[in-house]
């Protein structure tokens, strides 16, 4: 009896080893496959295209968002997402680069709050200038660390408000960010799910977005990136822009403070 559990537990630290493997070896040609491709990455147009309504008068001001203070002072733009979310004195609340782009275009440029949302994610033949300024604003801050500010009480308690929402269980499948997100070498199959209580794990994933899906064909920001993981949760459709997503934003720019920011990125 005793030989036969050394051999049932041998069989079994056999297969762990041989999927552990497998699985290490399917990550190691993912990485592999992203880096050739990375040369050509296709979200270099939507970063053009994004310099070039940052630079287009528009709106019924007809003006341009060159005056758009992204927390460096007016116009600034490289660096500025290393360093955000952030509070603004201006609105008296913290606000994630696309909630702030959403007012510059209301207030220089004079649009409504529905034409400053208008098709905030793209699809075939029907692509989003919200994605294309972000990409380009993204693309300004490669190379450098994330900084996210944590002086001002309200950056503090969207801190807070973001770390209970990536806790928070609900929906149909009693799920919370952290099911998924809280544990080391978990995966949905050949999908990694990083661990983001885990500083590497958190920096490597949240300064790689936004992201060029070639699964979809285009450029997806970080309020698409959580919006799509509450609506495979099963979660209540959140509102785009909303103070919910930025206090989740703040929560997962945080934790990966420190980290060298590479993006818009590829992914599959």
């Amino acid at each position: 009896m005793r030989r036969m559990h050394q051999y049932v537990f041998a069989a079994i630290a056999a297969g762990t080893s041989a999927l552990a493997l497998a699985q290490s070896s399917a990550t190691d040609e993912i990485a592999k496959y992203r880096q050739l491709l990375a040369d050509g990455n296709p979200a270099e147009l939507w970063e053009m295209r994004g310099e070039e309504l940052w630079k287009t008068k528009a709106g019924p001001k007809q003006a341009t968002l060159e005056k758009c203070d992204l927390g460096k002072g007016p116009g600034v733009v490289k660096g500025a997402y290393a360093e955000l979310p952030r509070y603004f004195k201006d609105t008296d609340k913290v606000m994630d680069l696309e909630q702030r782009l959403m007012h510059c275009r209301m207030t220089l440029q004079g649009l409504t709050k529905e034409e400053a949302t208008k098709r905030p994610f793209g699809s075939a033949g029907n692509p989003s200038d919200i994605e294309a300024i972000v990409s380009y604003v993204t693309a300004e801050s490669k190379g450098m660390k994330m900084a996210v500010p944590m002086s001002h009480p309200k950056e503090k308690a969207a801190y807070e408000i973001g770390k209970k929402i990536f806790f928070h269980r609900a929906g149909a499948y009693d799920f919370a960010c952290a099911t998924c997100h809280s544990v080391d070498g978990q995966r949905i199959r050949l999908q990694e799910l990083p661990n983001i209580l885990n500083k590497s794990n958190a920096q490597q994933a949240y300064t790689t977005w936004p992201a060029y899906r070639v699964s979809q064909g285009e450029v997806r920001t970080m309020q698409h990136r959580l919006y799509d993981c509450f609506r495979q949760q099963r979660f209540p459709e959140p509102v785009y822009g909303s103070d919910l997503i930025t206090a989740m934003t703040m929560f997962l720019a945080k934790n990966a403070d420190g980290g060298v920011y590479n993006a818009p990125a590829l992914k599959r």
